[in-house]
């Protein structure tokens, strides 16, 4: 049986994942995400490189948007099939595509207003890649699967769905073709996570197939993850609460909002810092930390020990889950220190940016980074040391503590992929580097092949390959 593997985005770039597999008749996606890519952006808006119709299903590794964002578009254009996913990234995607629907009508209406005060018209038309309707036409096809459950997708072809230790629910993804005497098995990795994190199991070890795709976002560094993240933190907490102001931490809403709440929980049990108020400020983030209470049969030990003895970090007597704007705008009112966790992580939009209004002119205050700020951003802004910063159309002095953690990275760096590589059963026929900038996934191609000898290839954008 032939097969032909064709990657349509996170190809010699980290966002817009999608790979298309066709074997026996069937054509199968593998993520439908969105670029985020300033740079990238112009491929959402063009045709799918194969008419959706023609897809028989969709195989998500995870809830993230630059693995999910772009499937309201596809079935928008006449895909009906499947999509096949564990059950806590069907319920974690819904959530985020809802999100992105609104947001995409949102952008829309402004540049339509935009472009009208100009007299012009923009580069993208002024209508909305897709709308919370589209995104809502996507819930009836979610089909969830536990791990390690085979599911048929065609005449032999099966998937299997193992942990992948990234963010709730993620998955390595295996696609298994043809029968016993002529089978092939396809490994998507999608993004793998780092072991001994907080409320999730390590990613599955011991893989094996005959061709792999491998994640490199950062093929070609090694993270310092040995520091002690709850150390750094209650020292930030205890400095800013005697002098007075508030730790804003800027935050996404899947995984990273989770982490800080462990964290703080931990401190607190251990009477390390103060009991003071926490604030979620992110109706995303706080349905997504309900969806993790829903899904506790995920929680690794630690975690598991934690809710079984009443003491779920999801549960802090002094959080506040803060879903309208009305209980946003109270919080700045409150005198005396607060926790206050908002998005967006790179503060380029959200109700992080009414907290930073308040916060950052305060030289009390710290603000708390605890994500990766692409340049452009001005989170990224804020961190390289700026000194003014524009918020919400106004100039304000840069006088808060600035404070940067890189201990809640959720990838796998250059060591602990290629120890998930080096760990499989049996050498595979060959290797894709995927999802990483060009330098990056060519760095961590280098480093497979220098250690292990395997044949390792980094596709280019719309390259397709013929598997033997």
């Amino acid at each position: 049986m032939q097969i032909k593997l064709s990657f349509f985005g996170a190809a010699r770039n980290v966002t817009g994942s999608r790979y298309l597999l066709e074997a026996g008749g069937s054509k199968i996606l593998v993520d439908c995400g969105m670029h985020q890519e300033r740079d990238n952006r112009e491929r959402d808006w063009q045709p799918f490189p194969i008419p959706p119709a023609e897809i028989d299903a969709v195989l998500l590794t995870h809830a993230h948007l630059d693995h999910t964002g772009m499937l309201p578009k596809l079935v928008k254009e006449g895909f009906r099939g499947r999509v096949y996913c564990t059950d806590a990234t069907a319920d974690i995607t819904k959530v985020i595509l809802l999100d992105a629907g609104k947001l995409q009508e949102e952008d829309a209406e402004f540049k339509r207003k935009r472009h009208e005060r100009e007299g012009r018209k923009g580069k993208y038309p002024e209508i909305p890649l897709y709308t919370q309707e589209d995104a809502k036409a996507t819930f009836p096809l979610f089909s969830p699967i536990a791990y390690e459950q085979p599911v048929k997708l065609g005449d032999n072809i099966e998937a299997v769905f193992y942990d992948a230790g990234h963010v709730l629910g993620s998955a390595n993804i295996k696609v298994i073709v043809g029968g016993k005497k002529s089978r092939r098995s396809i490994l998507f990795s999608g993004d793998i996570g780092t072991p001994n994190r907080p409320i999730l199991c390590d990613p599955e070890e011991g893989m094996d197939a005959d061709y792999v795709l491998v994640e490199s976002t950062y093929g070609d560094r090694t993270i310092n993850l040995t520091e002690d993240v709850a150390t750094e933190l209650a020292e930030v907490i205890n400095d800013t609460e005697r002098a007075g102001g508030n730790i804003v931490i800027p935050s996404f809403a899947l995984e990273r909002a989770q982490d800080i709440l462990y964290y703080i929980n931990q401190l607190q049990m251990e009477s390390r810092i103060p009991h003071l108020m926490v604030f979620l400020d992110s109706p995303m983030a706080v349905s997504i930390t309900e969806i993790f209470e829903k899904h506790a049969n995920l929680y690794d030990r630690e975690m598991t020990e934690l809710v079984n003895n009443h003491h779920s970090p999801f549960r802090l007597p002094n959080l506040k889950l803060i879903r309208t704007a009305e209980e946003s705008k109270t919080i700045n009112h409150i005198k005396g220190t607060a926790i206050i966790i908002a998005g967006s992580g790179m503060c380029n939009g959200g109700r992080v940016k009414h907290h930073l209004v308040a916060n950052i002119s305060r030289k009390r205050s710290t603000i708390l980074f605890v994500g990766y700020q692409a340049v452009g951003t001005l989170g990224r802004s804020i961190v390289d040391g700026a000194k003014r910063v524009r918020i919400l159309g106004q100039s304000y002095p840069v006088k808060a503590k600035i404070v940067q953690m890189k201990g809640f990275s959720a990838h796998a760096d250059r060591e602990h992929l290629l120890e998930w590589l080096t760990g499989f059963k049996r050498a595979p026929r060959r290797v894709f580097v995927i999802h990483g900038e060009t330098e990056a996934a060519q760095s961590f191609a280098e480093l497979v092949r220098e250690k292990t000898g395997w044949n390792v290839t980094v596709p280019n954008f719309l390259e397709s390959f013929t598997l033997d």
